[in-house]
């Protein structure tokens, strides 16, 4: 019956008053208190002991603690203290009224109790002026050895967090740390790393700074999200049993002129998603025969030269393996093109894929020639997602970014040049919204799959019925007799 059943049915039941006979009091400990858990707020827990002497300290023997927003963290020092439960099996705090001082107080307390998870969010009002304020005058705080703890969540809004230079995390599997800016002796790979975090599955670290240098080799880590790290310059990865790995948005300081290195070592890599600009001889990756899926950063079709090198830094992941599942790439094209270079030749190759997720980000320029590019370096495809994340903003404006002598139709071969899918049985269209540009394309895609089964489209929202009518019948028109269309609900 668990942990209040240790306690017992109490024998002093109260009062009844006038009301009758109190049949809920008289139900065993472990019943009311799990309907005190039902409050989901320890604080209103802690006011049923109002109720009558046989509630009075009940909330005292929950297994998990929840404190809402706003809470004052002396009230949670005093909470803690009047808890008569060794094994706290969860606690969650929401505050905006954070106090570095009784943090260093409480947390300790619970790190030696926690047998559960922890999530321990800390916002302030007014984030952007934390933001302006100096690193030491924004409060840091110790984060103590949680030797049982399973889970621990730490949003910090700006805090200063120092790791503890010794002692075993030996229970903890979930790690996230969002907002945090790291500093003291003890990095953040020493303390993660197997002989002093042996059973950790999941770690996500996002929104930090601090973490220029992050090496790690966990002999169980399962999941890896580094996002928004930008001062991140190093980064080293062994992980044998590593099966996804995250990496957007980090080694972004311009201010830093060296050149950010990477080495991943994943043998058993399912997942890889990576967004990150990086020359290729600054990353090396092991060897990933179990990788399935691959999704890569934004790749422009049209720009300045300068965005050459970004587009090969782009390839240089796909580059590395022969042969994938699942392949997400991103092309982008700019609103307005000019005079612009038409930059799709930068991408020389890709893997063997069997599903390929296309992103068109085109606004209302034409992008057959792009797809017609991509797709003739996919002749094996079996399945294809082609989305078209059009904002209904742009479809307002559409005129103003695409003019008569517009280039975006260049080099025009692919509406007239041959190419054989002959193993692309199954297409989905997000975003359909049966401009033009989309209809040419569909009516080549079709001509190219010779063996195309179905073929699945996802209307924009913005099209209203009858158009969807009428474009259906336009796409039954040139459709293959033996294809199935079939009309998803409104993307």
């Amino acid at each position: 019956m668990g942990m209040a059943q240790s306690v017992g049915r109490r024998d002093s039941y109260a009062d009844t008053g006038a009301g009758g006979e109190d049949l809920i009091s008289a139900l065993p400990d472990d019943v009311l208190v799990h309907i005190l858990l039902q409050l989901r707020d320890a604080a209103a827990a802690a006011r049923t002991s109002i109720l009558t002497r046989r509630w009075r300290g009940l909330w005292a023997l929950l297994p998990q603690l929840t404190f809402a927003d706003g809470i004052e963290h002396h009230r949670i020092v005093s909470a803690l203290a009047a808890h008569q439960v060794p094994d706290l099996r969860g606690l969650r705090v929401a505050t905006r009224h954070a106090s570095v001082e009784y943090l260093a107080v409480w947390l300790p307390i619970v790190a030696r109790r926690l047998t559960g998870s922890m999530l321990l969010r800390v916002v302030w009002h007014d984030n952007e002026e934390v933001a302006e304020l100096e690193p030491e005058q924004r409060g840091e705080i110790l984060l103590p050895c949680f030797q049982r703890a399973t889970t621990v969540i730490l949003e910090f809004s700006f805090l200063r967090l120092a790791l503890p230079p010794s002692g075993v995390f030996a229970r903890l599997k979930v790690l996230e740390l969002v907002g945090i800016h790291l500093y003291g002796q003890c990095s953040l790979g020493n303390a993660l790393s197997s002989p002093r975090c042996p059973s950790l599955q999941i770690l996500s670290v996002q929104n930090a700074r601090g973490l220029g240098n992050f090496t790690i080799h966990s002999k169980s880590l399962l999941e890896l999200k580094l996002l928004k790290l930008p001062d991140m310059q190093q980064l080293i990865v062994g992980a044998p049993s590593l099966q996804m790995l995250i990496i957007m948005g980090c080694f972004t300081d311009g201010l830093n002129p060296s050149q950010p290195v990477a080495n991943i070592s994943a043998p058993r890599l399912e997942l890889l998603l990576w967004t990150c600009d990086f020359v290729p001889s600054s990353l090396q990756l092991g060897e990933m025969a179990h990788l399935q899926c691959l999704v890569t950063g934004n790749f422009f079709v049209y720009g300045p030269i300068s965005f050459a090198l970004q587009n090969r830094c782009c390839m240089s992941i796909p580059q590395h393996f022969e042969r994938l599942s699942v392949l997400n790439l991103y092309i982008i094209y700019p609103p307005v093109i000019g005079n612009t270079e038409y930059l799709m030749e930068d991408m020389t190759s890709l893997p063997d894929v069997t599903i390929l997720n296309l992103d068109v980000t085109a606004y209302v320029h034409s992008f057959g020639a792009s797809v017609f590019h991509v797709l003739r370096m996919c002749p094996r495809l079996k399945a294809l997602c082609l989305k078209f994340p059009v904002k209904p903003s742009q479809l307002e404006a559409q005129t103003a970014f695409c003019s008569s002598d517009c280039i975006c139709d260049q080099p025009p071969h692919w509406k007239t040049e041959e190419l054989l899918l002959d193993r692309l049985q199954e297409v989905e269209i997000w975003g359909f919204t049966g401009t033009e540009h989309e209809v040419a394309l569909l009516k080549r895609l079709v001509s190219w799959a010779t063996v195309l089964k179905t073929m699945m489209i996802k209307f924009h929202g913005s099209v209203a019925e009858s158009k969807r009518n009428r474009l259906c019948q336009l796409l039954l028109s040139f459709a293959r007799p033996e294809t199935c269309l079939h009309v998803a609900p409104l993307f």
